[in-house]
């Protein structure tokens, strides 16, 4: 099964990583939260998590998926960060799935991965001056090679089964829609 990394920081939106988290292990993946250090983490709206391990404890594993849950200050604290932008460049490289929502995708703006691709992202969350070499449509999803980006917290259903999808297949998909009684009738 896939193996899957989200880290988590200082005021991420909630709704957005639990969502992800929780259906990725609904579908059997093994999924690791990180935080940027060893202790627990507040997000957005002041829910308090604890990762299972610290983001320099998995510097060296290899994932099939990293997910960047967006929120503020969490995506600029993303952003921000040596390790999950050494964590980026990585999974870029080796050609491996990269996911962002809502502000997120200011992490991947960061990592300079963007170069021709078409993302989606929370309206306003990235300034106009700094997609000079990438397309931000209106989508509530998009798929653009090995990234994929949603637009925010009323999207990370559809984003998180979309993943299943990529990850899996689109019986696994349908299975766990199925167990979450979703429509699975999305369009985009």
């Amino acid at each position: 099964m896939a193996k899957v990394l989200v880290p988590l920081a200082e005021g991420f939106e909630e709704l957005e990583a639990i969502t992800i988290i929780d259906l990725l292990r609904r579908a059997g993946f093994e999924v690791i939260t990180a935080g940027l250090d060893d202790q627990p983490v507040r997000a957005s709206r002041q829910s308090l998590l604890i990762p299972d391990t610290s983001i320099d404890k998995v510097l060296d594993e290899q994932f099939d998926l990293i997910f960047l849950p967006g929120g503020l200050p969490g995506a600029d604290n993303l952003r921000d960060n040596e390790q999950v932008q050494q964590l980026i460049k990585k999974q870029h490289n080796q050609n491996k799935n990269i996911a962002a929502i809502c502000a997120a995708p200011k992490a991947l703006v960061a990592a300079g991965i963007l170069d021709g691709k078409t993302i989606t992202c929370y309206p306003g969350a990235l300034d106009q001056t700094v997609c000079n070499n990438f397309q931000i449509s209106d989508k509530a999803l998009e798929i653009d090679g090995h990234i994929t980006t949603s637009r925010g917290p009323g999207t990370a259903m559809d984003l998180a089964l979309s993943l299943i999808e990529q990850l899996g297949n689109k019986q696994l998909r349908d299975t766990v829609s199925a167990q979450m009684q979703s429509s699975n009738k999305a369009e985009y």
